[in-house]
């Protein structure tokens, strides 16, 4: 008899369910906004990156719908050969503005970003410093790479001088690459100081502003702008399916780089362009952050209420100083359990344990949004503490 080729998989379930980890997951019914249809019920939507409301604006929409009439709903090609579209170059040049950048190059994720610069950068003969909590997109980029991963100390300035000391000189190229705003601590990286070290060693220095985007800066410029870094960050990486609400990712920075990359990029080369309905989508993303900063102040006055509550409540919401703000509970089962009498109290809010975080660090990891009301916080913040009492954690 033939063994079950398949085994190891059904094993590897079993395991995760009997440890807790076993993730389910929810299923949307309708767009996302404050309030949000979840497996046919409606409840407070607080764990999505919808940071700015953007994802179901009616000028996003409407830019996508007249995007479709024009252009199609598809692109038909990849970039470098009859995939780029004037819509993609109007939103590579209001993006570049945007952000006070030399370039942008756009791609269809953020994930796909990462994977596109990294390897671009550095190869077999380079080493990339890496601080020891950057996603699993940078993991993946510099493991394609064939670089040396070179780890420092979580948002250490004296480690990563101490480390560069160490092993600079081992390598033909360096890349220093840090998160800004780590997604699942919600804690930023001191970048202006960390950029000093990169410059002085001689290293590239690239930037992951995923939960910045829309967020950090003067109106969500990004937090190359929040730290004044404005054309010495070589690589600022960033992702439209958060605060803008739509779907793709872009590299903004040094001109040289960005045009590099559209000789050199793999996701460019060989993955079909980025749709014009998200194309245009984003063009108009930029138009209402340009024209007013009302959302993104919105959001930091939500974000100040809801965390200050919480800890007047006695809950532990870690070290973040952003709108992400994780409800530290410990272990995966708790969090769990914590998770799902949430939604019984009509409050969407999904836990997060290992492996998105280390053993031991489970959390319920609230995301605000500039488009809840007081009276949305008031409501989730009343859920949090019914279900706080009834499991002890408060």
């Amino acid at each position: 008899m033939t063994a079950d080729k398949l085994a190891f998989i059904t094993d590897d379930v079993a395991a995760l369910k009997d440890q807790g980890l076993f993730i389910n997951i929810r299923t949307i019914q309708s767009a996302q906004g404050p309030w949000t249809v979840v497996d046919g019920k409606r409840v407070l939507n607080l764990c999505t990156n919808n940071y700015l409301g953007l994802a179901n604006h009616p000028r996003l929409k409407e830019a996508a719908a007249k995007a479709i009439e024009a252009y199609g709903v598809g692109p038909a090609a990849v970039r470098s050969i009859a995939g780029t579209m004037d819509l993609h170059l109007q939103f590579e040049e209001r993006m570049a503005r945007f952000k006070g950048a030399e370039g942008v190059i756009s791609f269809q994720s953020g994930f796909c970003a990462n994977l596109a610069v990294i390897p671009v950068l550095v190869g077999k003969e380079d080493g990339v410093f890496s601080d020891e909590l950057n996603h699993a997109s940078i993991i993946d980029g510099c493991r394609l790479s064939g670089a040396r991963i070179e780890r420092f100390a979580h948002c250490s300035p004296e480690d990563l001088a101490r480390v560069l000391e160490e092993k600079r000189g081992q390598y033909r190229r360096a890349l220093v690459i840090t998160d800004g705003v780590f997604s699942m601590d919600g804690d930023v990286a001191p970048l202006d100081q960390e950029y000093e070290i990169a410059e002085r060693c001689g290293c590239l220095f690239m930037v992951d502003d995923a939960h910045g985007e829309g967020v950090m800066g003067r109106g969500g410029r990004g937090i190359a702008d929040h730290f004044h870094l404005h054309g010495k960050v070589d690589v600022e990486v960033g992702t439209l399916s958060k605060a803008f609400g739509v779907m793709g990712g872009v590299v903004a920075g040094k001109k040289l780089i960005t045009d590099y990359l559209r000789q050199r990029a793999r996701p460019f080369l060989f993955s079909s362009a980025a749709t014009p309905a998200d194309v245009a989508a984003c063009i108009a993303a930029i138009d209402v952050l340009e024209e007013s900063t009302d959302l993104v102040d919105r959001l930091w006055e939500n974000t100040r209420t809801f965390k200050a509550e919480m800890v007047r409540l006695g809950f532990n919401t870690g070290q973040s100083v952003t709108p992400i703000t994780p409800v530290m509970l410990g272990e995966a089962p708790l969090a769990k359990e914590f998770s799902r009498q949430l939604f019984e109290e009509g409050v969407f809010a999904m836990a997060l344990g290992f492996p998105t975080v280390p053993r031991g660090k489970a959390r319920i990891r609230v995301m605000i949004s500039a488009g809840l009301a007081q009276s949305d916080l008031e409501f989730g913040l009343a859920a949090f503490e019914r279900v706080g009492r009834r499991l002890g954690v408060i």
